[in-house]
């Protein structure tokens, strides 16, 4: 089994007990399921070599969750999990999904209602037969109404950050054929959409039919929907990586081509996309009597180019375009004025201000966390625990956040800053309440490096009062950053009300910097709110929200969203060195 198909019974374990109300195990269930995501090496090949003993020195693991794996690597499954799908049998995963619906919720509509599946909750809402339930009311059964046509809209699609492991392991396996001289992702994935529909490759190989047949036979190809001499099109399980929060159930669908190398730059730019892109260059192609598709650059019958894409935009009187720009947005209008941006890279990343230590309820201890953004190359982390409001997320009261200080001002000493380069910050993700003050009295918060501020709760709001509420936080001269400012989650909660654009001139005249959240079900703010930032020359920051150490390498989601709301390195201050991102706090 893979890793994370045991870590995805493990946190289905997780969601029962709290649908049963059992203390404690729960976490511990779903601590071993990050603790196996997160593992680089296969459990089943360590459980091989080293038996029994192995599985004991995963993190989180003791003897009866060490028995649990060995159980689930000889039978495919655990008593515990089998045993409450008999108990509860139903679609967990797919109704838990549904913004609003907590474990706990769904248990009671199936005791009360017998609702197993997404079709009987909608009947059940639509007949108004969820209201009257004690602990749901009219208010929420018209959110589950609304929560169930969101998800139909994302029906198809999965999450950039859920799918983009997969596709690299499937990369990977097809590169190591002998016979792959060139391999590339195209489509959305290329372009980092914040959600994948179906997944494109290509290939430059002298032997198409051999990569065709070790394709079709890939490890997890549960369907083969086409096969051709020089391509194949196939329907792959996903075992996806669950940590975003969402998780992937069911395989997508991969398409591979082999074509010449000849070819192979404008078949790359043909299959990159986006469609609108894609006209716009090939009536630019037209307009200078030339004809542009997947085979080539041709004027009449004569190829002129074909073999890289970068030849491909020059015959047009245009440079390379990276793939996150292609969306019919002003590019090409850009880049033949020579004025495309030098979008911001990963590599630019100094360090990361959004992420939530055990203090909290996260997975790590802050040295844990700090070793780890040390290792990634960072020049500094910031812990940003959750205040007191969340206290479903352990949130610290301000005494609690003093304490911390102290923790913190000791790590630095035993971490030898400043003379290791590297330091650790103490912020904190203050709730943004109704009214717009914070959980946290200034007197704390001016004590802080820097802080962030988050609309938590109560996001149903009208427009005028939900943007009112964040500027009244935006002008408290204790808080730096808005975290997730338009607060939506991809494919299950839509934004909330705002007046972006006066968010912007409130944020501009306070100096107020709004994060991208790279968190894949998140990705907030969004590509073309990123770029009405950029205009309007408010900051911005790249932070991952990470609640265990592993997560800090969701960055590139954030970088890639941030590259396609095409923002620069000076658009971004956690590019910048820790002398001069002190400067930006208020």
């Amino acid at each position: 089994m893979k890793n994370q198909e045991i870590a995805k019974i493990f946190y289905t374990v997780a969601t029962y007990l709290q649908m049963d109300g059992v203390p404690f195990k729960p976490y511990a269930y779903e601590k071993v399921a990050m603790a196996l995501e997160a593992l680089d090496e296969d459990v089943e090949e360590m459980y091989r070599k080293g038996g029994f003993e192995v599985l004991k020195k995963i993190p989180g693991v003791g003897e009866g969750i060490a028995k649990a794996i060995e159980e689930c690597l000889k039978t495919g499954t655990i008593r515990i999990y089998e045993e409450y799908k008999k108990k509860f049998p139903m679609d967990l995963e797919s109704l838990t999904s549904v913004e609003g619906l907590g474990p706990k919720k769904v248990k009671i509509l199936y005791q009360k209602l017998k609702i197993k599946a997404l079709k009987d909750l909608e009947k059940a809402a639509k007949s108004h037969k969820i209201a009257p339930l004690f602990g749901f009311g009219e208010k929420t059964e018209k959110n589950i109404l609304e929560g169930l046509a969101f998800l139909k809209r994302g029906k198809g699609r999965f999450l950039l950050g859920e799918i983009m492991p997969r596709i690299r392991e499937i990369l990977k396996e097809i590169e190591s054929l002998k016979e792959i001289k060139k391999i590339s992702l195209a489509g959305s994935a290329r372009r980092m959409k914040e959600t994948i529909g179906d997944v494109d490759i290509l290939t430059i190989s002298k032997n198409p039919a051999k990569v065709v047949d070790f394709f079709i036979k890939l490890p997890g190809v549960e369907k083969v929907w086409a096969k051709g001499s020089t391509k194949a099109s196939v329907r792959i399980h996903p075992h996806t990586k669950q940590s975003c929060g969402v998780g992937v159930k069911q395989g997508f669908d991969v398409d591979l081509r082999v074509v010449p190398e000849k070819s192979y730059g404008s078949a790359l730019q043909y299959f990159t996309g986006s469609k609108e892109h894609n006209i716009e260059t090939r009536m630019l192609a037209i307009s200078r009597g030339l004809k542009l598709n997947e085979y080539g650059m041709f004027r009449g019958s004569k190829m002129l180019a074909g073999k890289t894409e970068e030849e491909i935009y020059k015959k047009i009187g245009l440079p390379w375009i990276p793939p996150e720009l292609r969306e019919n947005q002003g590019e090409l209008e850009a880049g033949l004025k020579n004025k495309l941006p030098k979008l911001i890279e990963q590599k630019d990343i100094k360090g990361d201000l959004h992420c939530h230590s055990n203090w909290d309820g996260g997975e790590d201890s802050i040295e844990e966390m700090a070793k780890y953004a040390r290792n990634l190359g960072y020049e500094y982390l910031g812990i940003s625990d959750h205040t007191e409001f969340l206290r479903i997320e352990h949130g610290l009261s301000g005494r609690q956040l003093l304490q911390q200080r102290k923790e913190i001002e000791k790590l630095n000493e035993k971490l030898q800053v400043p003379s290791s380069k590297f330091q650790v910050l103490q912020g904190c993700e203050t709730n943004i309440l109704s009214n717009g003050s914070v959980d946290i009295k200034d007197g704390v918060l001016s004590q802080l490096d820097y802080v962030i501020a988050g609309v938590h709760s109560h996001m149903n709001m009208a427009k005028e009062e939900m943007t009112e509420r964040i500027i009244r936080a935006m002008k408290n001269p204790n808080i730096d950053i808005i975290s997730h400012p338009t607060g939506r989650l991809i494919q299950r909660r839509e934004e909330y009300a705002i007046d972006f654009d006066k968010i912007l001139r409130v944020a501009k005249e306070t100096g107020t910097i709004l994060e991208i959240n790279s968190s894949p079900v998140r990705l907030d703010l969004k590509d073309t709110n990123i770029r009405k930032a950029k205009e309007a020359g408010v900051k911005m920051i790249i932070n991952t929200d990470s609640h265990q150490k592993e997560q800090m390498s969701q960055i590139e989601y954030g970088v890639a969203q941030a590259r396609r709301g095409w923002a620069e390195k000076e658009d971004v201050i956690n590019t910048q060195s820790l002398d001069r991102l002190l400067k930006f706090f208020k």
